[in-house]
């Protein structure tokens, strides 16, 4: 048996799912997001499975890890790309094997989804670990340089 199960999030992970994106902002990007926000926005992909989905790594009933992933549909693929967004592993398990268990879930995952055409993720350009993590998970540069316009910080009404 495997030292790290991973499961599909349950509504009753959100606080620490809410925590550890929290503290990932933090790390990665010295953001200090709202909880309050955060908590809405878990909450409401929790709730609505065509938003994406979370996986949680466990250690017994502890959550010592998360991915979420969301769905991109490629017209010129004719099928669904994965994005692999707010991945975190909590400190203390780091460099233990949690990343990559939660990566092969979702890898497995979509390769047994006929639906299912590749898998993308953003990963900050300073990160030089991240980025030998993912090539040594055999995931390489896209070519692509992203670039964003928010058109509101507020939540949608109705």
């Amino acid at each position: 048996m495997d030292k790290f199960d991973v499961r599909l999030a349950l509504p009753g992970d959100w606080e620490t799912i809410v925590d550890f994106n929290c503290r990932l902002a933090g790390e990665t990007e010295n953001m200090q997001l709202d909880p309050a926000t955060v908590r809405a926005g878990v909450e409401a992909l929790l709730s609505d499975p065509h938003k994406g989905r979370y996986f949680v790594a466990c250690v017994g009933q502890e959550v010592v890890g998360q991915m979420m992933h969301t769905l991109e549909w490629s017209d010129w693929r004719n099928g669904n790309i994965w994005w692999l967004q707010s991945v975190f592993v909590a400190p203390e398990y780091r460099r233990q094997g949690v990343f990559r268990r939660l990566y092969q879930h979702l890898l497995d995952e979509a390769v047994a989804d006929p639906h299912v055409v590749g898998l993308r993720l953003y990963v900050e350009r300073e990160n030089q670990q991240a980025h030998a993590t993912y090539r040594g998970l055999g995931m390489r540069e896209a070519g692509y340089f992203v670039m964003e316009r928010f058109v509101s910080t507020e939540k949608p009404t109705g």
